[in-house]
């Protein structure tokens, strides 16, 4: 609950003050800021410190703990007043307002900010593309407004020189689909004089700090604040804003809201001519006068696409239409020259300005927009005006942004009682009349017709002849002379802080203000020669002419005076109060806790004085008027039913009203409340502070319990769910078996049928339980599989089949070829076919070494080409048995040459190549290297693969010892005579036969090139 913020943080709320006085309040809003808590409610006004700091205190964390939240359920916070007036614009369909108020540097501008960002936030939840639009136009606009109507002054870094009222229009799903703002009397003099420390507009020393320098040759401008007079007196100012950063900024928000290049360019222009302008000077001659500075009016009118000559004769020259009609010719003197620069000056401004806000308005407007399609439209007011001003010198400005404040001072007091006197007679509370101070006397001193003071300043403006302020102000004298309100030194001689014929005061509702009546008469005209509105009428650029379209009339048709400005900002702001008055108001009073913008410093008399002119204990004193607190049934019930046995955890009575009067009863405060028709008054603070302490003292052991209670039933629920878990786990296990046999038996019912035995049965996928299962039953399949294909293959086949199998095992994907798809043959050499001329002479030594050295087999046989000892290489006969290995010499009837124990050989290295070079190692290191050659049966037959699988196979099978097989990519490596030798292979031209060439390492294959 708000009002249980803490007791080290005071009270939440003012209304629940034990007694109202100005030194509670003060000594409430003094801890509140030291603890950080810069919002305090009263009721539902937001009162807001500036922290003169950054708040850890906002952003999504912070809009997610106040989404759809009641006031009374969070600390004090803008989201909160926010989050209620969104939802009274959603639910109850009404139009709400939120009107933030407070002096100059007490943080409105901030303050508007947020509430736009939380509104941004808690809308659009589907992200609709049109929507998001629309907002971000809706908060790219505040950086735009705040670049051209914002200036750094003595009080505030970032004070906003003009009002704003922004209108968010919502459909009926809460979601924003348009907006429109109105601004409030911008402080043109700014634009051409600033009081000592201040700054003019932040953007034209964002444009001057900010601009590339591109862009500032392109408008003749140079980078330094100091070399234009409109800028000089705030170009040494100290300032907390980045004017780069914050020109790049405007630059983005005005590409998003959707302001096109050339319209940006125009703006740029207009600023550059208003700095060059004030770099014009002028002299006369005694008889007529001169433009000193031809080059800066050369810049302006190519900045403004105007002539040369036109502009230096607007300066110089007015047109003045004679009462025949005749319009002729009036020189300026030197002084009505500048002032007629600065006039000029002030309205480019002005009419920029308000060209900006009618862009973003056009972009922002609800389009299409029909009730009876689209339901009912709502809207949330933002408004966002200077607060009151008293300065050293307080001029016309000042007393219309104080007359505005009366205006709204008057509507906040009256739509507060307005509210409370309702909420009195919807619930059948008698009403208690409150005694307040009405400042409709102020109100009518400033815009009462024929006797105001708004009246007396049109009626001298409109007086032929020469009419003076000091003539105004006799006047004033003269029909104001018996208002309680006003006074001036004329009137109270003895007052010395005023002076004769300057000043007059007014006894304002936050206190007295001296104004100096100096200039309040050209102010009010705001004189601009028709001249210059012509001038900028017919400019080239499109842009430019449409801000000026008073400027077709000529001279002559210029017969009606203008509204003055006072006319023009009262007729505004009561139309402001109209537009206000009929929607339901939601307050932000800010208040500035010093002057040095410091984050520590609470100055009292100083605060103390803006709580009185902004009437906040008159806000609590109407609050508590009867009845300091109220609240629903239901949610009284809520919060305190753990405080009454008859009430916890439910009632069983018949209504809450009832529930409601159990606990008041049993508290013993029944003389201290009222019953309405759904909300429960109690009239003083101690009563529900007592409830409070009651509840504090309750909920901790309420909370143990409810944990305790929490944690057995999550323990419960997860013990159920994960026995639930386990049980469909172990079904779902045993489906998933079962699953995979029935799939199993379907796919290999009849692989004994088929011609492959179903190796091209796709294999189901097992579950994780049957991965091993898998893997064994694919193997025995691969098994039977093999035996039926082997069953096939008589015996006589079965030598060949296991040597193949065993060079497969080494060469598949090694060499590119190795014999597997023929027939092998093994003993070439007693084949007829293949040698049929040596054949004959073989076959009988071959059996004489079977007899003699008692081999059962031949292995392979074959012509090789050999490198002998002498490394030469030469022709022999090759002869591998399962005992012995032997060199024959074909030529001398196969005679053995070398017989070398089978035993001896460790293993053999071939090529990846077709070459037939095999090299067969020995564990005495004396290798055998050797090219087989093709007989007649087939001479390009690859025989690697028949030797070393013959070899591999007899190895690893019969004598159960390893043989290493090594395919090599490059060079084969091996010893001879315990030397070790390289052999590499290279292809010859003209090379019919393989043969070996002896080289540095070792020797060379060459093979022939085809």
């Amino acid at each position: 609950m708000a009002e249980l913020e803490g007791l080290e943080f005071g009270k939440s709320d003012f209304v629940l003050l034990d007694e109202v006085t100005m030194e509670q309040f003060m000594e409430n809003l003094k801890l509140r800021f030291e603890k950080g808590r810069i919002y305090t409610y009263i009721g539902e006004v937001v009162v807001s410190v500036n922290p003169y700091r950054q708040m850890d205190i906002y952003g999504k964390d912070a809009i997610d703990v106040y989404r759809g939240r009641e006031l009374y359920e969070n600390p004090p916070h803008l989201y909160a007043v926010s989050d209620a007036a969104y939802k009274a614009m959603k639910r109850r369909a009404k139009d709400t307002c939120i009107v933030i108020s407070g002096e100059s540097g007490a943080g409105k501008t901030e303050a508007s900010k947020y509430i736009m960002q939380y509104i941004a936030a808690i809308t659009n939840p589907s992200q609709r593309a049109e929507v998001e639009s629309v907002k971000n136009v809706l908060l790219k606009s505040n950086c735009v407004l705040e670049a051209f109507g914002n200036a750094k002054t003595n009080r505030n870094d970032n004070s906003s020189r003009f009002g704003k009222y922004m209108d968010i229009n919502f459909n009926f799903n809460g979601d924003p689909t348009g907006g429109h703002i109105h601004n409030y009397l911008l402080e043109k003099p700014r634009v051409v004089q600033q009081q000592d420390g201040e700054r003019n507009f932040h953007s034209f020393y964002q444009l001057l700090r900010g601009g590339s320098d591109e862009t500032l040759t392109s408008l003749h401008l140079q980078s330094d604040p100091a070399a234009y007079p409109y800028t000089k007196e705030g170009a040494a100012a100290t300032t907390s804003n980045n004017d780069r950063c914050g020109h790049k900024a405007v630059l983005s928000a005005l590409d998003i809201i959707g302001f096109s290049k050339e319209e940006i360019n125009t703006i740029y222009q207009i600023l550059a001519s208003i700095l060059l302008l004030g770099n014009v000077q002028f002299e006369s001659d005694g008889e007529t006068v001169q433009v000193l500075s031809q080059e800066a009016l050369n810049h302006i009118s190519e900045l403004t696409v105007t002539e040369p000559d036109s502009l230096s004769k607007t300066l110089l020259y007015r047109r003045v239409a004679t009462g025949g009609g005749e319009v002729i010719e009036k020189g300026h003197t030197a002084e009505e020259a500048c002032f007629g620069r600065d006039a000029f000056a002030k309205a480019l401004y002005e009419r920029l300005f308000g060209w900006i806000v009618g862009r973003i308005n056009s972009v922002i407007e609800v389009k299409d927009y029909n009730p009876v399609l689209h339901g009912k439209n709502t809207v949330i007011g933002v408004l966002d005006i200077y607060g009151f001003e008293i300065f050293d010198n307080n001029s016309f400005e000042q007393f219309c942004i104080n007359y505005c404040n009366e205006k709204l001072q008057q509507l906040f007091i009256e739509l507060i009682l307005r509210q409370e006197q309702g909420e009195y007679n919807r619930e059948g509370i008698t009403w208690q009349h409150i005694d307040y101070f009405n400042n409709q006397i102020i109100v009518d001193l400033v815009e009462q017709p024929h006797k105001g003071i708004i009246s007396i300043l049109d009626e001298a403006c409109l007086t032929a002849g020469k009419v003076t302020d000091m003539v105004c102000l006799d006047r004033m004298d003269t029909n104001l002379a018996q208002h309680p309100h006003y006074t001036s030194r004329k009137l109270t001689p003895t007052d010395k802080t005023m002076d004769f014929k300057k000043h007059f005061r007014i006894r304002h509702y936050a206190g007295d203000v001296t104004y100096s009546v100096e200039g309040f008469l050209d102010k009010n005209k705001d004189l601009l020669f028709q001249d210059f509105k012509h001038l900028m009428y017919n400019s080239a650029n499109p842009v430019l002419k449409k801000m000026w379209p008073d400027g077709q009339l000529s001279i002559t048709e210029v017969t009606k005076r203008p509204l003055t400005t006072a006319t023009l900002f009262k007729n505004s702001i009561i139309a402001l109060v109209d537009k206000l008055g009929c929607k339901e108001p939601y307050y932000v009073r800010c208040i500035k806790p010093n002057e040095m913008k410091s984050p520590v410093l609470f100055d009292d008399a100083r605060c103390q004085h803006q709580v009185a002119y902004l009437g906040l204990l008159e806000n609590v004193m109407v609050r508590r008027a009867g009845f300091a607190y109220r609240q629903p049934y239901n949610r009284f019930l809520q919060r305190y039913k753990m405080t009454c046995e008859y009430t916890w955890p439910n009632h069983l009575m018949a209504s809450d009203r009832e529930a409601v009067e159990a606990i008041v009863t049993q508290h013993g405060f029944q003389d201290d409340v009222a019953y309405g028709h759904t909300k429960l008054f109690v009239r003083t603070p101690r009563s529900l502070f007592s409830l409070e302490q009651e509840r504090a003292t309750l909920i901790p052991i309420l909370v143990l319990f409810l944990q305790k209670v929490w944690r057995g039933a999550l323990a419960r629920m997860r013990c159920r769910r994960m026995r639930a878990i386990y049980t469909i786990m172990g079904c779902y296990k045993r489906y998933k078996v079962k699953a995979h046999f029935w799939e199993m038996k379907s796919r290999f019912a009849s692989v004994r049928t088929m011609t492959d035995y179903g190796k091209s049965v796709e294999w189901p996928t097992p579950p994780a339980a049957l991965s091993q299962f898998h893997n064994i039953t694919v193997m025995l399949h691969r098994r039977w599989w093999a035996r039926q294909i082997v069953k096939k293959i008589p015996p006589s086949d079965m030598q060949e089949v296991r040597a193949k199998v065993a060079a497969l095992t080494v060469l598949s994907g090694k060499r590119k070829d190795w014999g597997l798809s023929r027939a092998w043959e093994r003993d070439y050499l007693a084949n007829v076919l293949d040698c049929p001329k040596t054949s004959s002479a073989f076959i009988p030594i071959s059996k004489e070494l079977r007899i003699r050295d008692g081999y059962s087999r031949v292995l392979f046989s074959g012509i090789c080409r050999k490198v002998n000892r002498f490394n030469k290489s030469t022709d022999r006969g090759l002869l591998v048995t399962d005992r012995y290995v032997y060199k024959l010499e074909p030529k001398k009837q196969y005679k053995v040459l070398k017989r070398i124990s089978l035993d001896t050989f460790t293993g053999a290295s071939v090529t990846s190549g077709v070459d037939q070079m095999v090299v067969l190692h020995t564990s005495s290191q004396d290798d055998v290297l050797l090219c087989l050659t093709g007989g007649e049966l087939c001479p390009n037959q690859d025989r690697v693969g028949e030797l070393v699988g013959m070899l591999l196979d007899y190895f690893t099978r019969v004598r159960k010892a390893p043989f290493a097989v090594k395919v090599c990519q490059s060079a084969l490596q091996l010893h001879m005579r315990g030397k070790p030798k390289s052999v590499t292979v290279e292809t010859k031209a003209g090379q019919n036969n393989a043969d070996f060439k002896k080289s540095r390492d070792g020797f060379i294959l060459l093979v022939p090139a085809h």
